[in-house]
């Protein structure tokens, strides 16, 4: 399953994932040798791989003839992408997804070959050993689809303001020429299209134009020249009546479907789901469609001991509903993009999403890696191109509890947080820290957020510690204004161990520490809401601080790796069920 609606009807797609491909270790014990394995799929959830690091050869056959596009959801760390032998692509990056469009395959049986390598090396930036495992493998759906020679890569829709029953709406659609179409030529606006051109994909005209359909109001673009490569197309001003807004409580979603017309034949189509809200700040506040939110946040990582990191849906499904049922109105997807099929859940359940770029943990030095910067902005490119239109996600966050306190690790900041705004005016921007009374970058992101263990790591009371860092926020590093938000609050506990006298790593103690962490926070004048560190127990890198994570596990989850509910459910559950979703409720 790519997603949860059908996003095409005019163009052939189908999935390549969902079946067994051909998979040949090239490291370790195994290598050499084939084994049919589920796609998506982690290796290290395959029984003697579970510690494997290294290239892995996934390999599977496809029919098609003429163009076709490829789309990979993921693959982690980096992959070498081969068509019939010839390699035809090559990514870095584990949680974003990337393509290939093949011009003018023969008809017949191809071998797709991807090589997957998930060791770290050092040309890879953004992984390493960390608090969390990175699995390795093609973990999310792979698509093949048949192409024109004109094709639409994305369409971004804006809601900008409602009034009167009336959204104010911006869209913008891009439409690729192929690059080497014999027929589709490079022309300026305005110039004459030479005599006798014509593009066999768009008839004699060799001009396109796009019809969108939003919340079934139909708007039609100006006819355009297709030029090599991408061709923007832009609507302003639209005004879409008869909708409801989209929020926490109704969260209501609407087709917006783009026709790509070459002459008057219908060539290509994508279709997006949408929702009409609006994510503002203003003051100490993050505004939900004019609303102040409280939030009632849970960091997530993707992982589950039979998985990895490619839950299927159920599972995903599974995993929102006990956040729902917690009370939760919030998700922190740590530390990287997630599975579209996550968001649109969260879409469709109205949970509210801060989604962050891959990057958590890195002291300056590691920041002043060669490709570090080149490659966290790539993620932020590929993360907001792909989840645009998800109304669920309402803050983009980057750079999780990194070298902010420092003047070359602020230049890293202000570059990712400028990147962002130039992608997307439509939400907020943060990051994590947890640089008390050393951050420099304070004044750069719309809101506060700051990573607290008061009673686990910390001796003050959640109250004196939180007061402590915005008053510090607020007087002296240049925060003065600006929400703030506990983005990490919690302490451990391992299932099963229950302990009257509330010794360390007990269920009890975890209750004990979560309850007056969570009841002193919500009572904070100031503070706008907190994510509980975290959701579930999840695996860690095997390195040597793993050691003081009992059973190489972070166990700070509400509940553990199997999703079984610890002592501190409950109490979870009582407090965030009695706070409003809003803080003028």
């Amino acid at each position: 399953m790519i997603r949860l609606f059908e996003t095409h009807k005019i163009r052939k797609t189908r999935e390549l994932s969902g079946r067994l491909w051909k998979v040949t270790p090239q490291e370790g014990e195994h290598a050499g040798e084939t084994f049919p394995m589920m796609v998506p799929g982690c290796i290290e959830t395959y029984p003697g791989f579970g510690n494997y690091r290294g290239w892995l050869a996934y390999e599977t056959t496809f029919e098609a003839k003429g163009n076709v596009r490829l789309e990979f959801k993921g693959v982690s760390h980096f992959a070498k992408v081969f068509v019939d032998g010839e390699q035809v692509a090559e990514h870095y990056g584990s949680y974003t997804p990337f393509d290939v469009c093949l011009r003018d395959l023969p008809p017949g049986t191809h071998n797709l070959k991807v090589m997957a390598d998930n060791s770290f090396d050092d040309a890879y930036a953004l992984d390493f050993p960390n608090d969390y495992m990175s699995y390795g493998g093609i973990s999310r759906g792979v698509v093949l689809e048949e192409i024109p020679d004109a094709y639409l890569s994305y369409v971004h829709v804006t809601p900008l303001c409602e009034e009167d029953g009336v959204w104010q709406v911006r869209a913008e659609v891009m439409c690729v020429a192929l690059p080497g179409s014999p027929d589709v030529v490079s022309l300026r606006a305005g110039e004459e299209v030479p005599a006798g051109a014509k593009d066999e994909c768009c008839g004699p005209a060799l001009s396109a134009a796009v019809r969108l359909r939003i919340a079934g109001q139909e708007f039609l673009s100006e006819e355009i020249l297709l030029t090599p490569g991408e061709n923007l197309i832009t609507f302003e001003g639209l005004r879409i009546s008869g909708v409801t807004a989209w929020s926490m409580e109704t969260p209501a979603l609407y087709e917006a479907e783009a026709v790509l017309f070459c002459g008057d034949e219908p060539v290509d189509d994508l279709i997006e789901r949408v929702g009409f809200r609006t994510v503002t700040v203003s003051g100490r506040e993050v505004l939900l469609n004019g609303r102040p939110l409280r939030i009632k946040g849970i960091c997530r990582h993707e992982d589950h001991p039979q998985y990895g990191c490619a839950l299927p849906a159920e599972a995903i499904a599974y995993d929102l509903a006990l956040m729902k049922d917690l009370g939760a109105n919030s998700v922190r997807t740590t530390h990287y993009p997630n599975d579209e099929i996550f968001l649109d859940l969260c879409d469709e359940l109205g949970i509210l999403v801060w989604e962050e770029n891959h990057a958590r943990g890195l002291e300056s030095d590691k920041m002043e890696h060669p490709k570090f910067e080149e490659q966290c902005e790539q993620v932020i490119r590929e993360m907001i191109k792909a989840h645009y239109n998800h109304p669920s996600i309402y803050i983009w966050g980057i750079l999780n509890e990194c070298g902010s306190d420092t003047e070359y690790g602020r230049s890293c900041y202000a570059a990712q947080y400028a990147l962002i705004r130039a992608l997307d005016q439509s939400r907020p921007c943060s990051s994590a820290s947890c640089r008390f009374e050393r951050d420099l970058c304070q004044d750069l992101p719309d809101v506060c957020s700051w990573n607290m263990y008061p009673y686990w790591y910390d001796e003050r009371t959640a109250a004196q510690m939180a007061t402590d860092v915005m008053t510090w926020v607020e007087e002296k590093g240049n925060g003065a204004g600006k929400p703030f938000l506990v983005t990490e609050v919690g302490a451990g506990g391992i299932y099963g161990f229950r302990d009257p006298s509330h010794d360390i790593w007990s269920e009890d103690l975890q209750a004990e520490i979560l309850e007056k962490q969570l009841t002193e926070l919500s009572t904070l004048e100031g503070c706008m809401g907190t994510y509980i560190w975290q959701f579930c127990d999840v695996r860690v890198s095997r390195i040597w601080w793993a050691m003081r994570r009992p059973k190489s596990r972070n166990n700070k989850g509400i509940v553990d790796e199997y999703r079984r509910p610890k002592m501190v459910y409950q109490t979870v559950k009582e407090i965030y069920q009695k706070l409003p979703d809003y803080r003028d409720e």
